[in-house]
């Protein structure tokens, strides 16, 4: 987290750089005036100048950090053959110009420039003449600051690189987020869209297939079954515009879609497979209670393509609805009594996704579901959602009604 010195100075460049450069001349004159004062008597001017060029070429070390160092080194180890004494406020412009080496060179690159760097601070060191036997002062001294410069250097480059790799890595993870929940909303659509048109699209065929077997023998019968049918094509339409509206949302309103269907809806999904020559018994055991949209909507299309899969897949015409509520369960189950003519395939291009899509929205309420053929004969499905919502891991299949 930046600090409010650090965005002034983000904002300021310029204003920055001039200010460092500022600070450091004064610390580099500093030394040399103490230096002055102290020995015996090193000329000031010299080492004046050469302070000012190695601050001069600060501002370049952001695009030249090597040849800035060189430069900065040259400039320092010229003040210390004058006979100055080397301090840390002497050294300010070649510890700023090793820490930028640090921060922008290959590491082992940065660390031979500060050995090569603290070797000729040492060997200046060794040829003065009043500091020869002081070593404290002219080895240990200058020895210190420049592997100290390239070490703090070296810190907040790794620090830097961190902080880079965790913001990459936590803009890789919202991407993964957001491309996981794109992919969950389509597969969400995609089964609403197919349970919408595989149901209505089967039953207005069975509809129009018993329409044209009756036409000669029970026209009347034939007339009731072709209104029912426009019934049908309406219900599709309208349950498709209230599906693809949740890809317009920014345009369309929500006056202007259909109210998801819910077991509210049961008894005209009974009468519209009714009008397709299947019979379907409901019953319901238990108290009915009030659900949630989306437990309402996962149970009716659940029971909708179970019927579906009866009126294309099944020979009998006849299926029996079981719906329990329990404490904590809604349980469904669909039966027809006779085996499906033909058997269930693997979903694929040319396989439908009925039983995969209502595992998924049985799973996905965070509940359970089986579908096969009965020992007594016939073909069942039966799935139990919880009805306050799934557990951490889904509801305990062994407590499921």
């Amino acid at each position: 987290m930046s600090t409010p010195w650090q965005r002034r100075a983000a904002r300021r460049p310029r204003t920055t750089e001039a200010v460092t450069v500022a600070l450091v001349l004064v610390s580099a004159l500093s030394g040399c005036l103490l230096s002055y004062g102290v020995m015996s008597g090193p000329p000031l001017w010299p080492a004046v100048a050469l302070s000012v060029l190695a601050c001069a070429v600060l501002p370049r070390r952001r695009r030249a950090p090597l040849r800035v160092l060189a430069v900065t080194a040259l400039c320092v180890v010229a003040v210390s053959a004058l006979g100055h004494l080397v301090t840390a406020m002497t050294m300010a412009p070649l510890m700023v110009a090793q820490y930028s080496v640090s921060l922008r060179v290959e590491r082992r690159a940065a660390w031979y420039a500060a050995l090569v760097v603290t070797a000729a601070l040492v060997a200046s060191g060794l040829f003065h003449g009043e500091l020869r036997h002081q070593w404290l002062i002219g080895l240990v001294n200058p020895a210190a600051w420049v592997p100290l410069s390239a070490a703090l250097g070296g810190y907040v480059r790794v620090r830097r690189e961190y902080a880079a790799a965790r913001a990459e890595h936590i803009t890789r993870e919202r991407e993964e987020e957001a491309r996981h929940r794109v992919v969950q909303e389509r597969m969400r659509i995609a089964r609403e869209l197919h349970d919408v048109v595989a149901h209505h699209l089967t039953l207005a065929n069975a509809q129009a297939g018993t329409a044209a077997h009756l036409a000669r023998s029970a026209p009347e019968q034939a007339y009731e079954i072709l209104s029912t049918l426009s019934e049908t094509t309406t219900a599709a339409l309208r349950e498709l515009k209230s599906t693809v509206g949740l890809l317009r949302q920014d345009t369309d309103g929500e006056d202007e879609l259909a109210p998801a269907p819910g077991l509210g809806r049961l008894p005209d999904l009974v009468a519209a497979c009714a009008a397709a020559d299947l019979a379907v018994a409901v019953t319901v055991d238990g108290g009915p209670r009030p659900l949630t949209p989306g437990l309402d909507l996962t149970a009716y299309r659940i029971v909708q393509e179970a019927l579906t899969n009866v009126t294309k897949h099944a020979g009998s015409r006849t299926a029996d609805v079981r719906i329990a509520y329990t404490p904590r369960f809604l349980t469904l189950t669909v039966t027809n009594d006779t085996v499906a003519a033909r058997p269930a395939l693997p979903p694929g291009p040319d396989h439908g996704f009925g039983l995969l899509g209502m595992r998924e929205r049985a799973l996905a309420a965070g509940g359970t579901f089986h579908a096969g053929p009965r020992p007594e004969g016939g073909f069942e499905v039966s799935c139990a959602l919880p009805l306050h919502g799934p557990g951490p891991h889904g509801p305990d299949e062994s407590t499921a009604p």
